[in-house]
């Protein structure tokens, strides 16, 4: 279980790193970029889709090393049990949908739990980050 509070701990100063990175990044490029305020929305929408591409990626390899490699819980049954499930799993939990075909058991539990509210705050992060943007845009169009 501690390995799991760790990897827990490192998963969230990861993704907040990364988060933080990307966005940081965007409010330097955004500026000079010499294309229309419209265009420059979809820049922000595809890069923070894929900076929470990446940190649900980062949460599916946390989740299939701990069952895989460290035994530390199951991901639904363990014949079906592989990369994809942990990937497939990892965005459900991540956005909070939570189907619940895919169900954790053991410690990586507590992931799952960590990973839902991470990706939580994360989502919210992008979206203030949007409309943020989205208002200096407009009154540059202006």
């Amino acid at each position: 279980m501690l390995l799991v509070v760790l990897v827990c701990l490192t998963l969230l100063i990861l993704t907040t790193v990364i988060h933080y990175e990307v966005l940081r990044g965007l409010t330097s490029v955004l500026p000079v970029l010499r294309i229309r305020p419209r265009a420059k929305l979809i820049v922000v929408i595809i890069t923070t889709f894929l900076a929470h591409v990446v940190e649900i990626g980062l949460y599916a390899l946390a989740i299939y090393g701990l069952v895989r490699f460290a035994g530390l819980g199951t991901l639904d049954d363990s014949s079906r049990f592989s990369l994809d499930v942990s990937l497939y799993f990892s965005a459900e939990t991540y956005t909070s949908l939570g189907y619940g075909d895919v169900v954790p058991g053991g410690a990586v539990r507590l992931l799952a739990g960590v990973e839902a509210l991470n990706g939580l705050l994360l989502i919210g992060w992008s979206a203030s980050y949007t409309y943020i943007a989205m208002e200096r845009f407009w009154s540059d169009a202006s």
